[in-house]
């Protein structure tokens, strides 16, 4: 075992770069100076963040910006996590996303139902406004790549297990696989260094949240194939995404085409059937034959997505982040601008908690990162929950789910909640007419079933 410095030598603009804070900030600074202890002279607070995705980046470079040392470890450089790949307007500009990191400006959705009705949604959008598309592997190496900028070292390897501290205040000890190809070995060598804290970044089979004991989430599967269409087809999503929902293509989710620089992405997810998964993707092929009709497939992909947050997210000085964490919505199966808020969130807390990397930060420190995302974010997660359950439940469902959406009030709240993050108050007046419609949707959905039942009879 070797301390932080030794085994992975920290670039000197780590040590020493406060950042600017806000007022609300600055009095959290103060109370962390008169309460927790003091680092020795010369050294600064040490913090390991375990996986490179937009989680991982986004804490590693807001620690290393506030004058804490920082390690970040990625198994995996070239990752392709099977991702849809939207993200909100709203995080292109608060994590300054370059614009040519995002590969297609998505200003038409087409929802398609059970019975193959179609509705056309993006009436609302303003000219600036847009759902941008990117690939994990470009944005996710961008943001570690950002955070090595900024003072971070960034390590290839795989976290194994951590050692809690035997007294207080004393360090963790994280024991990792180093890949290197220059020394040979295809394993990687095993290592070991001291950190203050761990912020767990390593996605829904978190390694680090099972080291803590943080307990299992319900997960759905996604399934994913990247497929290359021929170039007059690939006019058609040119600003164009779709969404397709029955039980054909999931029984709790739906199908997606989300277009990528040159192929699109075709894709479903499940959690109540998962060994079904590939007959639920031949399902949403088959439903957009029309449109990728001469394709090839390029690639494939397959990973687990939490359904909600883990019952464990701080123990001590741990702390977990992104899907980590469990924070992906219901009925959408958001996580990308989730996962980077919060990693950002529980370095400003930390950063915060330390005096800027000279104080011992304690959980307390990391549950008010915990405490704060909850208070934003909980009422986003809780409505989309609701409406998972009212609208995924059944085709009839769903066929009055697709109806709603042809709406321009709901096109507008959904998406003024959808690109800037936040749950719209509605027009009272509006409100009552769409619950009414809604009603008359799923009256109207329900007989067609009961109908189309005693043909099938």
């Amino acid at each position: 075992m070797t301390s932080l410095s030794s085994a992975v030598a920290l670039p000197s603009s780590c040590r020493a770069r406060p950042v600017g804070c806000s007022r609300r900030a600055r009095l959290l600074v103060a109370r962390a100076a008169a309460s927790s202890p003091k680092l020795p002279d010369g050294r600064r607070l040490r913090v390991a963040v375990v996986g490179g995705g937009p989680a991982g980046g986004a804490a590693a470079e807001a620690l290393a910006k506030g004058g804490v040392e920082t390690v970040l470890i990625e198994r995996k450089m070239d990752n392709c996590k099977p991702c849809g790949g939207a993200i909100p307007l709203c995080m292109v500009s608060e994590f300054d996303l370059p614009l040519d990191l995002v590969d297609r400006k998505v200003r038409k959705m087409k929802m398609i139902s059970p019975s193959n009705v179609a509705v056309d949604i993006g009436r609302t959008l303003a000219p600036h406004e847009y759902i941008g598309m990117v690939r994990r592997e470009v944005l996710d190496d961008y943001l570690r790549t950002r955070a090595k900028s900024a003072g971070a070292e960034v390590v290839n390897g795989l976290f194994l297990r951590y050692e809690a501290p035997k007294e207080k205040n004393g360090p963790y000890v994280v024991h990792y696989n180093h890949y290197d190809s220059s020394n040979g070995k295809v394993g990687g060598e095993k290592r070991s260094f001291e950190v203050d804290a761990i912020v767990g970044a390593d996605g829904a089979n978190s390694r680090v949240a099972k080291e803590m004991g943080a307990g299992d989430y319900e997960y759905a599967i996604a399934f994913q194939e990247r497929v290359k269409i021929p170039d007059e087809k690939m006019l058609y999503y040119e600003e164009r995404a779709e969404m397709y929902v029955g039980d054909d293509v999931s029984p709790d989710f739906y199908g997606w085409v989300f277009p990528k620089c040159d192929h699109v992405a075709v894709g479903t997810g499940t959690v109540t059937h998962k060994a079904d998964i590939k007959k639920f993707q031949a399902a949403t092929r088959l439903r957009a034959k029309d449109k990728i009709e001469g394709g090839k497939i390029i690639r494939v992909e397959a990973h687990p997505i939490p359904e909600h947050p883990r019952p464990k997210r701080v123990s001590g000085r741990v702390t977990l982040v992104g899907d980590a964490a469990g924070y992906v919505t219901k009925c959408s199966g958001e996580g990308i601008y989730f996962a980077a808020k919060s990693g950002r969130m529980c370095a400003e807390a930390i950063v915060a908690g330390s005096a800027s990397g000279t104080r011992m930060v304690e959980e307390s420190d990391l549950r008010k990162y915990l405490a704060e995302f909850d208070r934003l974010y909980w009422p986003t997660y809780k409505v989309l929950d609701v409406l998972q359950k009212v609208f995924y439940r059944s085709n009839a469902a769903r066929e009055a789910f697709v109806e709603m959406c042809a709406d321009d009030y709901v096109q507008k709240m959904t998406f003024d909640s959808y690109l800037y993050k936040r749950v719209v108050p509605g027009n009272p007046l509006d409100d009552i007419k769409l619950a009414v419609n809604t009603i008359g949707s799923l009256v109207r959905a329900t007989a067609l079933r009961r109908e189309m039942e005693k043909v099938t009879l």
